[in-house]
């Protein structure tokens, strides 16, 4: 018997049939690399407070109109594996500091089609990698913390306010006085002395109508709903809050019952009521006002509700019911019982407010401090209302950074052109061929105030070589103005632009990590993709 010929010479005949394989510089590396500058081009035009936006349809159809760089990244379904790399790398920026997903992607992209220059040149892969973590290492050991300009050790100074401003800056120019007060107030509300700030303890309510400047601070929580019974107002009230339906227990078992009189009908339903009766009476009793149940209220248990003078909230989500719970310091209770003194909660005011053309339900605390407090956003349009929500996050996650660390850095660009003059000046001393890379990481990070300046609609040239003489100058503050068209400079920190250190320290250490993981990848091979049933027809069909 006649053995079987190799499908083809080479690699790819000891893979299966469909796999494809790619080798080399040409194919494998910098195949990677224009993809990757690809993806850090498209949001290069979204980088800085005047970037513009990208207009995202996802696959319900869902439209988001946003420059958030990590809701961009979120909603396009990237399939290239390099490319993938970088959305971890900008997913994992979001998750240690919440903010700078954009600066981290950007640094990736320069940094790739930089090293594409030199491997172009002649230069091996391995030589720019090591040239690039040698640029790295100096910044983070050396030189980025020489440039702290101040460090927030009182969480209420002035110094808070001005880094939650440049935050909320680069989503929202224009409102981020207003909008960094309401984000201070409402961090600073639920801030408890020897407890690490947690960001769910801010949540954030979107109500429809009137303007961004009419959005407001609640200390407490707000759900847009309405209540259940007929009590609309409770003050000073007890609260008990419940998993459970509200309602007359159904059996386990189903059976059948033989009824032959207009007496016994009433008869059987009037011990079920009875002790509805007893149960919600036992909440009046132990002084409760308010009922919040994660189920449904029964029409008999609401008319019970109504005679006891009870208010009854129903909540949707399991989760606003674990919230409420925390706000008015309540515990859960899987059961309609008669109520402990210690599970009840306690709230200031509890009422129903209409604003714009919106029912909700408001939790206030008055007097005693709220674990959770809300900021509700007023808005013209959704989408509006979506990015201011984004903003807040940003400032919010950055009054996190700040109980961490509270180093502050110039920002508007001024700390990348002095770590760029740095860099390049450290490169010159170097023998070796990883000078070559080191230089190229100076103009990476000159990049980043070019894409800012470029985004304000200002002449690059022009601003870029002010600043580099400010810099050589010994004036390391100096950074773009972008208040104005005309090419300017600005000191950062007399204009109370100051960036977190954290963001600069965790997106230099992200982005040169993955430039120098996806630059030493020499071979892709991919499997033959699994076959598998085929997706079902229809338009209702989620991805998800």
């Amino acid at each position: 018997m006649a053995l079987p010929l190799p499908r083809a010479p080479g690699y790819v005949q000891m893979l299966k049939e469909g796999a494809r394989h790619f080798a080399g510089l040409e194919e494998a590396v910098l195949r990677n690399i224009e993809a990757c500058g690809e993806f850090a081009r498209t949001l290069r035009s979204a980088y800085g407070p005047r970037g513009l936006n990208k207009m995202v349809i996802n696959h319900i159809e869902k439209i988001f109109v946003t420059s958030d760089a990590a809701t961009i990244i979120n909603q396009l379904e990237v399939q290239h594996p390099a490319a993938k790399m970088m959305v971890m790398a900008s997913q994992m920026q979001e998750q240690e500091v919440g903010d700078g997903t954009n600066f981290v992607v950007l640094l990736i992209g320069a940094l790739l089609e930089e090293a594409a220059e030199l491997i172009r040149m002649g230069l091996k892969p391995i030589e720019v990698v090591e040239g690039y973590e040698l640029a790295r290492n100096k910044i983070l050991n050396k030189y980025l913390p020489t440039q702290v300009v101040s460090e927030v050790k009182d969480l209420s100074s002035e110094l808070v306010l001005k880094a939650l401003r440049t935050s909320i800056m680069s989503k929202q120019y224009g409102n981020e006085d207003f909008l960094a007060q309401l984000v201070l107030e409402a961090c600073r509300s639920v801030l408890v002395d020897g407890q690490s700030f947690n960001v769910d303890n801010v949540r954030v309510c979107k109500i429809l109508g009137s303007g961004i400047e009419k959005s407001e601070v609640v200390h407490g929580m707000v759900f847009k709903r309405n209540v259940e019974g007929t009590v609309t107002k409770v003050e000073n009230a007890k609260v008990v809050v419940l998993t459970c339906p509200v309602d007359i227990a159904t059996t386990e078992t189903k059976g059948t019952v033989l009824l032959k009189t207009a007496d016994e009908l009433i008869n059987f339903s009037r011990g079920e009521e009875s002790l509805l009766e007893q149960q919600i009476k036992a909440f009046a009793d132990a002084g409760v006002k308010v009922v919040v149940s994660g189920g449904k209220f029964g029409d008999m248990a609401l008319h019970f509700c109504n005679k006891y003078n009870l208010m009854a909230v129903r909540l949707q989500s399991k989760f606003d019911v674990r919230r409420v719970a925390k706000s008015v310091g309540a515990t859960v209770v899987p059961r309609i019982e008669v109520p402990k003194s210690e599970e009840l909660g306690f709230c200031d005011r509890v009422y129903i407010d209409e604003i714009g053309d919106t029912p909700v339900v408001i939790f206030k605390q008055d007097t005693r401090q709220s674990k959770i407090s809300t900021i509700v956003v007023r808005g013209s349009t959704d989408n509006v209302m979506d990015d201011v929500e984004r903003a807040v996050d940003d400032g919010i996650n950055t009054f996190k950074g700040l109980t961490k660390n509270g180093k502050l850095v110039a920002g508007a660009g001024a700390i990348e052109m002095e770590l760029a003059r740095r860099v390049a000046s450290f490169g010159e001393t170097l023998p070796g061929m990883e000078q070559y890379a080191v230089q190229k990481f100076a103009e990476v990070l000159e990049s980043l105030p070019t894409a800012i300046a470029d985004n304000a609609g200002i002449r690059i040239q022009d601003v870029i070589t002010q600043l580099r003489a400010a810099h050589a100058a010994g004036d390391r503050f100096a950074a773009i103005d972008i208040s104005t068209d005309t090419p300017k400079v600005m000191n950062a920190v007399e204009n109370n632009v100051l960036d977190l250190y954290l963001i600069k320290e965790w997106g230099i250490k992200y982005a040169t990590n993955t430039a120098c993981t996806i630059l030493q990848v020499d071979q892709i091979i991919c499997a033959k993709a699994a076959g598998g049933p085929k997706p079902r027809e229809g338009g209702d069909w989620d991805q998800d």
